[in-house]
């Protein structure tokens, strides 16, 4: 009996530091010193959420820069992208994450879409690229694993410079510093590749006008 009594002792002291103090301090530490990360990395504009760097959303105007296409259906609104202002944006369709986990020998692939729109055929993607003037790049076309993800390559984001420019009628030079200052490197200089945040270049962009 006597063990019996010690091993639940000890077993609800491992379990008081490894559920209660350890996540705790875990907690206060995020809070103060990660405070965005840990709630998000939430972006605002003029005091309303928009939406978060870690996750991607879609921009169908053409005075914004294009994001990776999704299989997901993003929580967006029915007309501008992040205005929450309006009355019919205030109902959302919310997507999971994940790919479409397709084969590359199943002829479905050529398709992505959900339920609310159906399927989208990739070449409509390449008609939408070719129409606006836009080279064409794989993260411009092709999904990515997750469907969140909030990056183009640098490249992407170049392709697109000309056609804002132009919309927007700003200088070459102006749209271009924006899409330098929006860059985030390779990671600790060495994994992965140069790449841009969509959502907070699209801001920047708001900004500048």
């Amino acid at each position: 009996m006597r063990e019996i009594i010690r091993a639940i002792r000890l077993t609800l002291v491992l379990w008081g530091i490894t559920a209660i103090i350890y996540p705790l301090i875990l907690l206060v530490i995020g809070q103060i010193a990660f405070n965005s990360q840990a709630n998000g990395s939430l972006i605002t504009k003029q005091g309303v959420l928009v939406g978060s760097s870690l996750v991607g959303q879609p921009f169908s105007s053409d005075k914004y820069f294009l994001g990776r296409p999704s299989t997901t259906n993003y929580s967006s609104f029915a007309t501008e992208n992040y205005d929450t202002t309006k009355g019919e944006n205030l109902s959302q369709r919310t997507g999971v994450s994940g790919g479409s986990n397709i084969a590359p020998s199943n002829s479905d692939l050529l398709k992505r879409g959900n339920e609310k729109d159906g399927f989208q055929v990739v070449q409509v993607e390449l008609d939408r690229l070719n129409k606006a003037g836009i080279k064409r790049t794989a993260d411009l076309v092709y999904t990515f694993g997750y469907s969140l993800d909030p990056h183009i390559s640098l490249e992407a984001a170049r392709a697109q410079i000309q056609r804002i420019a132009t919309v927007r009628s700003l200088n070459l030079n102006q749209v271009e510093m924006l899409v330098a200052k929006n860059t985030h490197g390779r990671f600790i200089g060495i994994f992965g590749k140069p790449r841009v945040n969509v959502l907070k270049l699209n801001l920047a962009l708001d900004r500048l006008q």
